[in-house]
């Protein structure tokens, strides 16, 4: 039974279920960090939000794509807490 878990050339076999699964964990611990980041401590920028108008917004950047790809613009109204991304 021992010999099932292995690939016949000796590398261990992971169940893609397994690969998925670790994926979408990963995905979704991304999202967390600047969500709960504590808006006093983000930096601001002058952006105009799409809901509200107003001129000003949290910002931050996270890797959301392949690590060849720019990083990923994430903005927060500092009024209505609208969020938006823009990608480089």
């Amino acid at each position: 039974m021992v010999s099932s878990l292995f690939n016949p050339d000796g590398s261990i076999k992971i169940p893609k279920k397994s690969v998925k699964i670790k994926e979408k964990t990963q995905r979704e611990e991304k999202g967390k960090g600047a969500s709960t980041q504590e808006e006093s401590t983000m930096a601001t920028v002058n952006e105009e939000c799409d809901k509200c108008g107003h001129e000003e917004a949290y910002w931050w950047t996270e890797q959301t794509r392949s690590s060849d790809e720019p990083e990923t613009q994430f903005f927060r109204c500092t009024k209505c807490k609208h969020t938006w991304r823009e990608y480089s």
